[in-house]
Formats: C-alpha cells, sequence, structure tokens
C-alpha cells in the first residue's frame, strides 16, 4: 500500500530494462524514494493520502520458536519530500493511484492541485512543471519502446471502497467523476488510443497488458463471508434471532422475495457437534427495502411495536452474506479489524457489527457491483486488445494469468505462486501489488510477448532469484 525504493527496484518496467541491458538496451532512470518506510513528507508531517508501509517482520532479529511474526506499520520517519521537484529525465512514469485519464491531464503534477484534488503528489515530486501531463513528460524521452499497463485503477478504486463510488458507464465527462468511480467504458477506449496514437508517433514498438479482474485479488478473496464463530452467540441468543429473523424470511415469501438470511448457530459445548461458522450480516443497497413489512407482520405476530419498527429498521435492507456462485460477495482485507466492533449508540445486543448490525456498503463488494466492474474491465480490455492489434504491439493477457492465478495457481519453475495472503507468493501485504517474484513472472511473460512479437530473444528470470516478499529495510 506504499511506494517505497526496493519495491520500485522489483518493479516489471525495472526488471524488464535490466534484461533490455543486457542486448544493449541504455539506461532506466527511476524517480527512486529515499527509502523502504514510504509516504511524503511536506512541511515536516506526512503528506495525507501518501502511506507508511506495512511490514510482516519478527520481534527480535531472528525466528524463533514462539517469536510470532506480526503484520504492522514500518516504524521509522521517511525522509522522502514532496518539494522540492526531481530534476532530470526518466524513464519509469507509473504514477501510484493514476487512472487512464490522469496520464492525459496537464497539471497532474500541479502542487497547487494536491489542495482541489486535481494532482497526484507522486507525479507532483517528479513533473518537469506544473503545467505538464504524464504523457508529455514520457514523450519528451523520445522512446523507442515503450510498456503501458494501465486501467486498474479505473475500477480499483471502486472496489477497494467497497463500491461506494458511482459507476460512471455513459457518462464521458471524466471532470466529473469522483475519485472513487467507475470510468466509462467509451472514455477509457478515447484515452487508451490517445496514449497508444502518442506513444507511437515516431515509431516505438511497444507491449501493453489487459487488466485483470479485481476478483482474482487476495485483497478481496482473503476475509471469508462466514468468519462469525458459534461461539459468538449463547444458545439462547441464536434462538431469539433465529425466530426473528425467520419470520423475516416468511415476510420475504409471502411478498414473493427471496429469503435473505440463513440459520445462525451457536457453540453448545457438545464435543461431538462441530457448528459451522455463521456468515456476516450486511446491508445491500440493491435489495427492496421492507422495513415497513416488516414492522407489521412483526406485530401480528406478537411482538411489541417498538421492538418490531426497531426491527424492520435494521433488517430492512440487510441480509446474509453469500461465499459461494454467481451471488457470492467479497470481504475486503481491511474489513477484518472491523467485524465484531462495536456501533456507537446502538442498544447492546444489536450493536454487533457483522454480527447482529449489518455492515454497510463500504466493507463489503458484492456481487452485483462485482458485476458492474467486470462489465467495465471487459471492455476496457476490447478496447486494450484493439489497440495493440491495430499497432501491432506486443500483448500480454495479464487478466487471464491473474484468473489462473486464483484457480489453482501457476508454476513458476519449482514454485507455484497463487492469491493466497501473503503464503502465496504473488502478492505482498496490501493484497493488491505484486511481491518481487511475482513481478519477475509478469516480467517473464512481457518479455515473452516481446519476443513472440519483435523477434528478440531476452532471457527470462528464474524463481529463486526473487523472494517471496520485500525485506524490512530502513
Amino acid at each position: 500500500g506504499a511506494l517505497f525504493a526496493e519495491g520500485q527496484k522489483f518493479s516489471y518496467p525495472k526488471l524488464l530494462s535490466d534484461q533490455f541491458a543486457t542486448v544493449g538496451g541504455g539506461s532506466f532512470a527511476i524517480p527512486y524514494m529515499n527509502d523502504n518506510l514510504g509516504g511524503l513528507i511536506f512541511g515536516g508531517n506526512l503528506l495525507p493520502g501518501t502511506n507508511p508501509r506495512l511490514v510482516y517482520a519478527y520481534p527480535s532479529a531472528a525466528p524463533a520458536e514462539g517469536n510470532v511474526p506480526s503484520l504492522g506499520v514500518a516504524s521509522g520517519v521517511p525522509t522522502t519530500q514532496l518539494l522540492p521537484a526531481l530534476t532530470g529525465n526518466f524513464n519509469n512514469f507509473g504514477v501510484p493511484g493514476a487512472k487512464s485519464f490522469h496520464l492525459l491531464a496537464t497539471g497532474y503534477g500541479s502542487p497547487a492541485g494536491l489542495l482541489n484534488g486535481t494532482a497526484n503528489p507522486y507525479f507532483v515530486r517528479f513533473a518537469s512543471s506544473a503545467s505538464t501531463s504524464v504523457i508529455q513528460d514520457a514523450m519528451v524521452q523520445n522512446p523507442t519502446f515503450f510498456s503501458l499497463w494501465i486501467g486498474n485503477n479505473d475500477v480499483l478504486s471502486y472496489a477497494t471502497s467497497g463500491g461506494v463510488g458511482t459507476n460512471q458507464t455513459g457518462n464521458p465527462n471524466v471532470a466529473s467523476y469522483g475519485s472513487n468511480d467507475i470510468t466509462d467504458p467509451g472514455a477509457f477506449g478515447s484515452v487508451y488510443s490517445t496514449l497508444v496514437n502518442t506513444l507511437t508517433t515516431n515509431g516505438a514498438k511497444g507491449v501493453v497488458a489487459s487488466i485483470p479482474y479485481v476478483s482474482s485479488l487476495p485483497y478481496f478473496t482473503t476475509v471469508p463471508t462466514n468468519p462469525i464463530p458459534p461461539s459468538s452467540f449463547t444458545t439462547a441468543q441464536a434462538a431469539q434471532l433465529n425466530q426473528l429473523l425467520g419470520s423475516i424470511n416468511q415476510v420475504l415469501t409471502a411478498m414473493g422475495q427471496s429469503t435473505r438470511f440463513v440459520k445462525l448457530y451457536a457453540d453448545d459445548n457438545n464435543a461431538a457437534t462441530i457448528e459451522p461458522n455463521n456468515p456476516l450480516l450486511i446491508a445491500d443497497e440493491n435489495l427492496t427495502d421492507i422495513s415497513t413489512q416488516i414492522a407489521g407482520a412483526l406485530q401480528g405476530a406478537g411482538f411489541p411495536a417498538a421492538q418490531a419498527q426497531a426491527a424492520g429498521a435494521l433488517y430492512g435492507k440487510a441480509r446474509h452474506a453469500v461465499a459461494t456462485g454467481a451471488n457470492r460477495d467479497y470481504v475486503l482485507l481491511t474489513t477484518r479489524t472491523a467485524i465484531g466492533t462495536t456501533v456507537s449508540g446502538v442498544p447492546a445486543p444489536n450493536n454487533v457489527l457483522g454480527v447482529t448490525f449489518p455492515m454497510g456498503d463500504k466493507y463489503i463488494l458484492t456481487a452485483s457491483e462485482v458485476s458492474e466492474i467486470k462489465t467495465a474491465t471487459d471492455a476496457y480490455n476490447a478496447s486494450i486488445k484493439a489497440a495493440a492489434d491495430s499497432k501491432g504491439l506486443a500483448f500480454v493477457n495479464a487478466n487471464a494469468l491473474m484468473v489462473q492465478l486464483a484457480d489453482g495457481g501457476i508454476r513458476f519453475d519449482n514454485f507455484t505462486l497463487t492469491t493466497t495472503y501473503i503464503q502465496g507468493g504473488a502478492f505482498g501485504l496490501d493484497g493488491v501489488h505484486l511481491t518481487p517474484r511475482g513481478n519477475a513472472y509478469i516480467a517473464n511473460k512481457f518479455m515473452e510477448a516481446i519476443n513472440a512479437t519483435y523477434g528478440s530473444t531476452l532471457r527470462t528470470y528464474h524463481a529463486e532469484s526473487f523472494p517471496l516478499n520485500y525485506s524490512y529495510l530502513p
């Protein structure tokens, strides 16, 4: 979740450039961060929106029995200053957080633009001027070869916000978008075509890549939809809730709608019986609000009016999370620490988030939101492939690779990479960005595509030369 020097050294463009250099390629300049802590400093303070990095480290110098590593924020004081801007010519213009249309935006590196959200601090740090754009600075280098892997953030920010943004499909006015919106596929296609046409103006060759489905990323697949242990309920509490939720299911059935709740289990202290975990209770904005019907039905069944109305307000647009199938929900990695916390201002026992109080939209990516993302991603990828074909560029189907990673894994020399969080070897601690070994694998796929398209003989990397994660360096 951060930009740091060691990560930049293992980035796929840097790995590509290292192999290019062995066959006559030139130097490859990167606007390196000053340290491995992450974050930008401005006015003596950490600039909001620039993160210190997550680390997975042992509390003492060496692993030992009983010495368990933990996940936390790197300690230390970041030393990378936002300003003055770096000077010189650079070859890596990958800007964290940039969406496709940001690469064309003049002023994206303007310090003044940080105040109104039109600039990116990481580009501010190395932009040639306050009025330039990423693509303009890239073209100053008069490139003979380029790689372009853009578009992930056009859907990723929507996904990592739990779908809180807006699906802007049909609205080509990117200036009207919020930070968590899905980019209109038509706007994306136009922007992407402009980028490729610009990069190939002087006859440059290049390689482009498709955009992965976010549902392939461990950020969305690590936390299960049923993390609530049966010990969270007493037998009496489970029975009471099952009676209430069963009554609501009956209301739904009478309305001709699908039921929304499943049976809850409590730990009955019977050693012979292992009760399953319970699903998360979530709010779903796409559901029909049946608050009034719930209150009326419960009152008719003898529940006190106040209790019936409270249940209606609580469960009117709530349901249990779905673990499999076409209606599967995805729990955000960051949601883990919120599950089971108490909601202020709500009386017990209805105040336990995800257990007796529905988790809001920002915690869960629902099946309908995943469908919106997939539709946009497919459209983006069609534009990317069309642009590659029209210019004869090398093409990497990164989406297919990520799907394969998530579906059993990929063999890389004597290792198998998977999307399993931390242990899978492909993704880092934020569940989104690749590890050194993951980047090496992707770099190999880029070089294979380049070799196939241009007849080059670039040599690929070996898995054992790259660690599974970044070391904890100051």
